[in-house]
């Protein structure tokens, strides 16, 4: 899922945030019906996320029950870093149509900005149960997989601190996320 580590390392975050895009163009296609969410998406790339809101706002006063508008708000949210009110509204979406793998990974994106791994995993393992064959889906149930097991150990470690493998058991788990260094 490309979580992101602490605040200042910023790669892996706009990998989350291309992932959460990624996410939502995909959602779109399936969604009938909706209009042209183009100008919202190049707000959030531009990182005009009041804007972006304001806009899908707007839409969903004249089509409050826009399925596709609602996801894309929750988008937006998750973009704003709301993420109480992002998770309220894939929630609800969840509840009206169950069937949607983008609502679960969406969710789970939340989470694990959140630090919450064990609900990320279960919105992912939903995920991958409705969409079997997302390999994306697949990566960042590992991604959570990996942020579960590093969690396990460092318990483990703070209780046995003399066990020689547990550090480096740690250390290659939290190797995964560390930020990749810039070209040069």
């Amino acid at each position: 899922m490309h979580l992101p580590g602490p605040a200042t390392h910023t790669g892996p975050h706009r990998r989350c945030i291309r992932w959460v895009l990624a996410c939502a163009l995909t959602f779109w296609t399936v969604t009938a019906g909706a209009s042209d969410p183009g100008i919202v998406q190049q707000m959030l790339r531009e990182g005009r996320t009041a804007e972006a809101l304001l806009t899908v706002d707007q839409v969903l006063k004249s089509r409050p029950q826009d399925l596709a508008w609602r996801f894309l708000r929750g988008v937006v949210l998750t973009e704003q870093n709301k993420l109480g009110e992002a998770e309220a509204q894939f929630l609800q979406l969840a509840a009206e149509r169950p069937e949607l793998p983008e609502v679960y990974n969406n969710l789970a994106v939340i989470y694990g900005r959140q630090d919450q791994f064990e609900k990320a995993r279960q919105a992912l393992e939903m995920s991958v149960r409705l969409q079997p064959r997302n390999a994306l889906t697949h990566e960042n149930l590992g991604d959570v997989y990996a942020k579960l097991a590093a969690q396990s150990y460092a318990r483990a470690l703070e209780q046995q601190p003399g066990h020689a493998g547990l550090p480096v058991k740690l250390a290659l788990v939290r190797e995964l996320f560390a930020p990749l260094p810039r070209p040069r």
